[in-house]
Order: C-alpha cells, then sequence, then structure tokens
C-alpha cells in the first residue's frame, strides 16, 4: 500500500499535526487499512483520525511518544487499546463518539492528561480515579453508566468542568464535595437521581449546575431545578436537603434569618494584606461579542477583564513582560492550553469587540515589532520562512519566540481573531496581537484576553494567575508611600452572543478566590 498523501507532507516537512478525518480517509481505510506510516511520525503532538470507519486503535500508538492530543472521535472504536496510556505526555484525550464499553485502570499513569472526553459511547463502568494533578474537565455524557465516577481517593485539586448527563446514575455520592475542591460547571442531568446530598451546598466555587431530567422524589425542588438558576437551586439544596454524611464539614454558615455569612473572612479581617479591587459590569463598560458559529471549531473560549490605574516604571513593565512570557511556559503549556493577550485601552476603538474566525487570508493586522500589516495567511508564511532560515543558521531544529507556536496553525481553515469596533483586527491567537494596541510603560489601562480551545475552566485558570501575578508585581496603584503591600483594580468584562445573551463574565464571585495567601479580594459597584 503506498503512503498516504498527508504522511508523506507530515514527515518530508516535519510537521507537528496531522489530521485525517471524513469519508475520503474512511474509504482508504476500509481499502487498505491505516497508513501505518503514521506511526513513524515521532515528533507529532497531535493525532486527529476522526469521523471514520476506523474500529481499532493499533498497538503501534504508542511509538508517538511526543504525542500531547490524541482525538479520534465519531468513529467505529470498540476497544480502548492501553497501549494509549504510555503516553506519558499526553494532555487531551478525546475518544467521543465511538463504542467503547470500558476503560482500563491504567488510564491512572496518565498524569499529564488536562482533557478526557469519553462521551458518547456506550460505557457501563469506569475504573476508580486517582491521582490527576493537571486535570481541568471530564466529558462522560451519553454513555449507560448506573453508578457516578469512584472519585472517593482521587486528587482532582484542578477538575472545573465535569459533565455526565444522559446516564442511568442512581445516586450521587456526598464525597464529591472533598473530591472536587475546583468544580465550578457540573452537569448530571438526565439520569436517574431521587436526590442531592445537602453537602453539595458546600461546593462553594460552583457556578453552573445542571439537574434537569431526573427524577426527583421532592416536587418543589424539581421544579426549582426546571426554571431556576444555579444560586436558587444551591440555595434550596443548603436549606431543604438533608446531608448523608454527618462527618462532612458544612463549609458556609448561616448567620441571622438564615442568611450566609459572607464566605471569605480574610477579605474582612486582613489590614496587611495586598488588595485587588473588582468592580462589577456597568452598561458603559465594552463587551466581547462572541460569533460562536466561527470559532466553535477552531479556539471557542474567551475570557475578558480590564485592569485599571496602571502605574509601570521602566523596571515593573520588564517584569510584566517576562511573566507573560513565563506563564505562556508553563501554566499555558507552550499555548496548547490557553494564550494571553494584553492590549492598552486607550489605542482600542470605543465600543464593543467581536470574537469571530477568518480565512487565514481575510484576516489582517499590523504584528507585533513588524512595521506593516499582514494577512494571517502571509505572516504564516513569513515566519515559517524565518523559523527555517533561523534553523539552518543555528543548525538544529529548534525555534525561538513566535516561532515555536506555528504548529498550532498548521492545516486550519479558519483563523480566530478579536475585532475592535472599527473592525480592526487587534489580537490573532494563539500568535500574536496588533502592534497598534501593544503596550507600553506608559500604558495606564489595558485590556487582558485568555483564549483557548480546551476549556473554559483552563481560561479562568490562566486568568487567575495572570491577575494574581500583575498584583504582586506592583504594577497598580501604590497603597500609601513606602508600603510593601500592593494593589489592582480590575473591573468586570461580559463575552455576549450576537443576541446579547450573556456566555461569561469575569471576573465572577467564583473568580480570584486566593485562599491561603495574603491577598484581599474587595468587590463593588461603584468605580
Amino acid at each position: 500500500m503506498s503512503a498516504w498523501p498527508e504522511v508523506t507532507t507530515a514527515k518530508s516537512e516535519n510537521r507537528h499535526e496531522i489530521k485525517l478525518a471524513g469519508a475520503a480517509i474512511s474509504k482508504r481505510i476500509t481499502e487498505g487499512g491505516l497508513d501505518k506510516g503514521i506511526f513513524q511520525l515521532t515528533n507529532i503532538n497531535l493525532l486527529n483520525i476522526s469521523d471514520t470507519c476506523l474500529t481499532a486503535i493499533p498497538d503501534d500508538i504508542s511509538r508517538l511518544a511526543n504525542l500531547q492530543s490524541l482525538l479520534l472521535y465519531g468513529n467505529k472504536i470498540t476497544e480502548f487499546n492501553e497501549n494509549i496510556t504510555s503516553l506519558k505526555k499526553l494532555k487531551v484525550l478525546d475518544l467521543s463518539r465511538n463504542l467503547l464499553k470500558k476503560i482500563p485502570q491504567s488510564l491512572n499513569e496518565m498524569k499529564e492528561l488536562t482533557n478526557i472526553n469519553l462521551s458518547s459511547n456506550e460505557i457501563e463502568e469506569m475504573p476508580k480515579f486517582t491521582d490527576f494533578p493537571n486535570l481541568l474537565t471530564i466529558d462522560m455524557s451519553n454513555n449507560k453508566l448506573t453508578s457516578f465516577l469512584d472519585l472517593e481517593s482521587a486528587v482532582l485539586a484542578h477538575l472545573t468542568d465535569l459533565k455526565i448527563k444522559g446516564n442511568a446514575i442512581e445516586v450521587l455520592p456526598s464525597y464529591i464535595v472533598r473530591s472536587l475542591p475546583s468544580l465550578k460547571n457540573f452537569d448530571i442531568g438526565d439520569n436517574q437521581l431521587k436526590s442531592v446530598p445537602g453537602e453539595m451546598a458546600s461546593m462553594g466555587k460552583l457556578k453552573e449546575l445542571n439537574l434537569k431530567g431526573n427524577k426527583f422524589t421532592d416536587k418543589r425542588f424539581m421544579k426549582l431545578v426546571d426554571q431556576c438558576r444555579t444560586k436558587q437551586v444551591m440555595d434550596y439544596i443548603r436549606d431543604h436537603c438533608p446531608k448523608t454524611d454527618q462527618s462532612q464539614p458544612t463549609g458556609k454558615t448561616k448567620g441571622k434569618k438564615g442568611k450566609k455569612e459572607e464566605p471569605a473572612q480574610e477579605e474582612q479581617e486582613c489590614d496587611l494584606c495586598h488588595a485587588m479591587k473588582i468592580l462589577h459590569v456597568e452598561d458603559d463598560i465594552l463587551r466581547v461579542k462572541i460569533i460562536e458559529s466561527q470559532v466553535a471549531g477552531v479556539r471557542p473560549y474567551i475570557l475578558c477583564c480590564i485592569v485599571n490605574d496602571l502605574n509601570f516604571d521602566e523596571t515593573s513593565f520588564k517584569k510584566f513582560i517576562q511573566m507573560q512570557t513565563k506563564l505562556h511556559d508553563t501554566i499555558c503549556d507552550k499555548r496548547n492550553v490557553a494564550t494571553i493577550a494584553t492590549h492598552d485601552l486607550e489605542k482600542i476603538a470605543p465600543g464593543d469587540l467581536v470574537y469571530t474566525a477568518k480565512a487565514p487570508s481575510a484576516l489582517k493586522l499590523t504584528p507585533l515589532s513588524r512595521v506593516r500589516p499582514y494577512s494571517g495567511e502571509q505572516l504564516f508564511q513569513q515566519l515559517t520562512a524565518e523559523a527555517e532560515a533561523l534553523r539552518k543558521e543555528k543548525k538544529r531544529n529548534v525555534y525561538s519566540g513566535i516561532h515555536k507556536y506555528l504548529y498550532l496553525l498548521e492545516g486550519k481553515s479558519l483563523y480566530p481573531c478579536l475585532e475592535d469596533a472599527s473592525g480592526k483586527v487587534i489580537s490573532f491567537p494563539p500568535i500574536t496581537n496588533s502592534e497598534e494596541t501593544k503596550m507600553s510603560q506608559n500604558s495606564k489601562s489595558m485590556l487582558v484576553e485568555v483564549t483557548s480551545h480546551t476549556s473554559l475552566g483552563a481560561c479562568k485558570t490562566v486568568m487567575n494567575k495572570l491577575l494574581q501575578e500583575c498584583l504582586l508585581l506592583g504594577i497598580g496603584p501604590e497603597l500609601e508611600p513606602g508600603s510593601v503591600y500592593n494593589t489592582l483594580t480590575v473591573q468586570q468584562v461580559k463575552v455576549v452572543d450576537l443576541e446579547g445573551n450573556l456566555k461569561n463574565v469575569y471576573p465572577s464571585r467564583t473568580d480570584c478566590v486566593f485562599e491561603g495567601t495574603n491577598i484581599k479580594v474587595l468587590r463593588s459597584n461603584k468605580k
């Protein structure tokens, strides 16, 4: 069998990604099987074989030791090949929309995983979870689970999103409160629950809870679940649902008339602290309009906020730039998880921003440190040529600066971008933002933007860390002359769809919670 053209091209151009999808690939698989040459591409970090007739994952998958994203959704795969668990660098595992029935215990060996998507299979039971130090999202929706995931001994400190709707789960264990301390989005709709444990009221970071489509015996609660928002549902759980584990700490207590006390005691008692002031969104604050139909398959998640009253000097501005570079390499995982962009707000045209995606030839901006505009296509070609010249000069396969992120765009038919109200592109994630809106030592306010192709939770984790680092750098106004404590003023920004429906607002009350630090957070309606 002759080598597939995609495989030949990837090998000759030393590509980091390969995507094989659709009817044409299905036909080749039917006629001659999967091209084994794929598994000789040991430098690739993303393999996407999706929406085909593939029924089995070859054992040779273990040879792709540098793989970070394995996307095998929409196939006919019936067994989870345990050789996958030998991929120690793997971060994103997507086997959704297949015919899997069970998952091996060795899944727990994959400590670098940030995202697990096994939705829309035929899985009846999952292995006991242990330690996943980097895991952010789990999607087990639309399977055949009759019991909840065994998380009782699990360490899932950073898990923010759990989707497990469309199963047959009958009981929700109380230990999820201690097992999932960072959970923000929990979807367990369309199961067989008859009640929920009162301990759930202690899940202080939970922002979105979906319980619709269950079989609750409390008809009042069932009506509330169908009609009301998460806050009202959580309040009802707090007041009316009995606890199943009396030893479980309750977290927040009640004050007079059954009202909750303010959760962050340190916010009121800490006088010698760094202070972050969060201003609630108002009508005159810019919004970000997201065109979901364009970005859905490209880079669907975005968060923004504004930082006011900046007070840079030469040293702090240099540290600010270095800090962003460090975060891109660490918490952003070299931009594989998320990308940060900062803009001088005064250089952005007044009005709402638009987050969309364009064809590479249609996207135009003046990139950072460049003097003329480029289309996305031209910039990719220019950077590719520069990277190749640099490789030949240094005589090694190592790239620097934004050149090392080019593989994130390879094969993409649309490029994500953020436009200002005049239609000018100010950001082209995950590569660069505009020279025209770049930050300087004289900037007094900035728009902060974090985008991701993995999850909104990843955006929030990065944004929280970025604001914390900005506060500790001391780039805001002085608390008082000579003080060792810093302040930072953050303005909320809404992301809405084209009809004006709210998608997210950042920072929300569950964001910027810096427990165990000497940072107090003050939330205010006033500027």
